[in-house]
């Protein structure tokens, strides 16, 4: 699984015009699934996202996760993350997993933020032309890989 990370002071995702999902001070996690991952990797990126320190404490140093400041996360489905440039000019999207393996892996995703105490988890609708809007907190952007993170067992 790959994650894009965005610290953000509100983001929300529109599709047809209508909001679908929003929310305040927190995270907007961008997700993308590959064949090869399971709910092992799901269930570890979770852990990882909602307990990584990058909120400013009253000294202004990035010791704070989303747990400790009671932040926001929404979640939204981004296949083009496993987009390959390496060739021609056109992405090959060949890398990311199809809708049927990656549905319910961002609908476990979501479960396990949810589980693990987010107080409020909201997201976007897989598959859908979405509009994603956002206010980057910063900036702090960073990028998760499971495939390179992940510890090996």
């Amino acid at each position: 699984m790959k994650a894009v990370i965005q610290r953000v002071t509100e983001a929300s995702v529109t599709i047809d015009g209508q909001v679908v999902g929003e929310i305040g001070h927190g995270i907007l996690l961008l997700l993308g699934v590959c064949p090869q991952d399971g709910e092992k990797e799901a269930a570890w990126l979770a852990d990882k996202v909602v307990n990584l320190r990058i909120f400013t404490d009253n000294e202004d140093k990035m010791n704070l996760s989303l747990m400790d400041v009671g932040g926001e996360m929404l979640v939204v489905s981004q296949f083009t993350l496993y987009g390959d440039c390496k060739k021609g000019r056109r992405p090959s999207y060949t890398d990311a997993a199809r809708p049927e393996i990656a549905d319910p892996l961002y609908q476990y995703f979501v479960r396990c933020i949810q589980d693990a105490g987010v107080p409020k988890v909201a997201t976007g609708q897989f598959g859908a032309d979405m509009k994603v809007a956002l206010v980057n907190d910063g900036p702090v952007t960073l990028i998760l890989d499971t495939a390179e993170i992940m510890p090996k067992k």
